[in-house]
């Protein structure tokens, strides 16, 4: 879970690697210390969780979670070149055309399950288009007003709104190396935002 948590995450590092050699956005010193800081923290917490347990195959979970870094930050890329022309709703409604399609030729593929056999399984599907609405569209949102390598170190609060949750639903403690990590976390994401900031110009003399 360390390695799938830490390697996931690493979408900040895409993202800004992606920035710098395509689209001449260079980052600042200070920013990839940001970014570094931020990472850390989300290792604490992966540490801090981490536990036995036979692993089936680690290099494949590897490759897989380092596949979901690099096709976020293309996420990431797109919707915030989008956001140049388009609004976020508009953008949302057409990935949303586009993805359900592939996302359900995938389940056939794997012969997963597509109709909820219980209430529950659709009270559980609801929630989740809720959620999706709600987290994707809010991306989207502030894609258009920041950018690109900044947002993708602030959703890096996902683990610990993760933990947090686990904690006061399911009782998951949360111990001192990963309440640490959050720590870590959200001063890398303060850093980040502060070395963001346009610098201010020079005051005429």
């Amino acid at each position: 879970m360390a390695n799938a948590t830490v390697l996931s995450n690493l979408t900040p590092v895409v993202v800004t690697a992606v920035a710098w050699i395509f689209l001449r956005q260079r980052p600042r010193g200070l920013f990839l210390l940001a970014v570094a800081v931020a990472l850390a923290g989300v290792w604490m917490m992966a540490v801090g969780r981490s536990g036995g347990g036979h692993v089936l195959n680690a290099q494949l979970g590897n490759l897989l979670s380092l596949a979901t870094a690099f096709w976020y930050a293309l996420y990431f890329l797109a919707i915030s070149q989008g956001r140049k022309t388009e609004g976020a709703s508009r953008l949302m409604f057409w990935s949303g055309v586009v993805g359900a399609p592939l996302v359900l030729i995938a389940a056939l593929v794997l012969r997963e399950q597509i109709a909820p056999a219980t209430a529950a399984g659709w009270a559980a599907c609801v929630g989740l288009g809720l959620v999706h609405v709600a987290g994707q569209g809010s991306i989207a949102w502030g894609l258009g007003r920041l950018p690109t390598s900044t947002a993708s170190v602030v959703v890096l609060v996902q683990p610990i709104v993760a933990g947090l949750m686990g904690w006061i639903l399911f009782g998951e403690l949360l111990g001192p190396v990963q309440t640490a990590g959050m720590a870590v976390v959200l001063g890398g994401v303060v850093l980040a935002q502060w070395a963001s900031r346009p610098a201010r110009a020079a005051a005429p003399t």
